[in-house]
């Protein structure tokens, strides 16, 4: 609870540091023909001609850099980049890109309503594969998971952009994984174990799939940290989000999807 109510804060007060995908900008990656020890040197040539409001960061090694230039900057920002650097430095240009303002909020509104989509469509399958009640609950782990992962990225001020998005919505597919292991074996048991009260069917049946939820999580994050710790600054972001997400959806799928039913009630075959 105190998670969500961090991350909710922080989405109210803060908001989301959105990457170029969202704002549009200026995005430049050069390969430099020797390494930097740090980037200070770059920043003062930058802050030398004026560009201002940049991100810049190392893109893998320590001779392949990023630039940012956020908000409504336009192509010419590019060319002043290249510019100073040529002046200054040996490099080969990797990636160039301009998006425009425009483009970034269509992709922002339709990331969005992504979003939504996938949690009704989430919704209405299980509402349909289960009752309506495992819907109910399952839909709570989801936005849960979601608010708690994207509060994150507000909160330490991480770009969000596609990546984190896309994320997002893996995040969303495998906390609900972990959600409908534990309604099936709910549903056997409240079938089977006729003589044990709901919430003794509950207990059991998160007792019985707990061992599997909790080896399937450890060996996705063992596979998530080493894209973490290798994968370099173009999967980072990815990486942080679905770090944090599958920490997440392991627990709401437990405490908050399974153990909701304790609260909304479910019936067994003969009493519907």
């Amino acid at each position: 609870f105190a998670l969500l109510l961090i991350s909710i804060v922080s989405l109210v007060f803060k908001n989301l540091e959105l990457g170029l995908d969202f704002t549009g900008g200026v995005l430049v990656e050069i390969q430099l023909k020797e390494n930097l020890e740090d980037l200070e040197q770059i920043r003062g040539l930058l802050d030398e001609k004026n560009i201002d409001n940049y991100v810049l960061n190392f893109s893998g090694s320590q001779n392949d850099v990023s630039i940012k230039i956020p908000g409504g900057a336009d192509s010419s920002n590019a060319e002043s980049l290249k510019i100073v650097l040529e002046e200054n430095y040996e490099f080969d240009l990797r990636k160039e890109e301009f998006i425009g303002p425009q483009i970034g909020e269509e992709l922002r509104d339709q990331g969005g309503l992504g979003l939504l989509l996938a949690l009704l469509i989430m919704a209405v399958y299980i509402m349909f594969r289960f009752q309506y009640k495992f819907a109910v609950g399952a839909i709570f782990a989801l936005v849960h998971d979601v608010l708690i992962v994207v509060g994150m990225f507000s909160l330490f001020s991480i770009d969000f952009d596609l990546t984190v998005l896309a994320a997002v919505l893996a995040v969303i597919g495998y906390s609900l994984n972990d959600s409908i292991v534990v309604f099936d074996r709910i549903r056997e048991n409240n079938i089977i174990l006729r003589k044990l009260s709901i919430f003794d069917v509950l207990d059991k049946s998160i007792n019985q799939t707990l061992s599997r939820t909790l080896v399937t999580s450890l060996t996705t994050l063992l596979v998530i940290i080493s894209l973490l710790m290798f994968g370099g600054n173009a999967v980072e972001n990815f990486a942080i989000a679905m770090l944090i997400g599958i920490i997440i959806g392991t627990y709401s799928s437990i405490f908050i999807a399974s153990a909701s039913l304790s609260y909304f009630g479910i019936t067994r075959p003969e009493e519907n």
